[in-house]
């Protein structure tokens, strides 16, 4: 059976907007929604493709947990299919042996304007490097994300969606879970 992954920004990160696995899963079986795993505590849900598409999923989310949970919560929604390409799709296969040194970025939409990204200068960061592709931002930070000054720009930029970042071991376990 086809599947549609759940990315959930900013939730249980430092104890703040707090939505535990348990109370995701209820709300996941509210909706209706079948075949329901939770991957992390940091917003992963994995489920039965509901046959819609996954921008008007992610609306329904959005609408239920603001409403289950008194806060809002941004999710980008991508089906099997499109997690799938996003792997295919990384521009920076040498890091895949040091999956924490690689990250994707995954916005709601193509950003209309991208001139902030456009402005960051990549030889100022090296080794980090972004590329944007399609709806997500590949982040490469050899050294490590956590001292990175070039994660910070890309993941703070102004885009104009919401996005959420996820490293590429959850982005593959994601994507196994899917295939389950």
């Amino acid at each position: 059976m086809a599947s549609q992954i759940a990315l959930l920004r900013g939730i249980n990160v430092g104890g703040n907007r707090k939505f535990p696995m348990a109370r995701q899963r209820e709300l996941m079986a509210e909706l209706g929604f079948e075949d329901v795993t939770v991957h992390l505590q940091t917003g992963n849900i994995v489920f039965a493709d509901p046959g819609t598409p996954p921008e008007q999923t992610a609306r329904t989310l959005e609408d239920r947990f603001a409403a289950g949970l008194g806060f809002p919560v941004d999710v980008m929604v991508r089906t099997r299919e499109e997690l799938a390409a996003v792997i295919e799709a990384n521009p920076y296969p040498e890091a895949v042996a040091e999956p924490k040194t690689l990250h994707v970025v995954f916005l709601a939409d193509v950003p209309a304007d991208s001139s902030a990204l456009d402005a960051l200068d990549p030889a100022a960061y090296a080794p980090d490097a972004f590329r944007l592709v399609g709806r997500e931002i590949f982040l490469h930070c050899p050294d490590g994300v956590g001292r990175s000054k070039l994660a910070a720009k890309v993941t703070n930029a102004r885009l104009g969606v919401p996005a959420t970042a996820r490293n590429w071991n959850t982005v593959t376990k994601l994507l196994a879970l899917a295939d389950g």
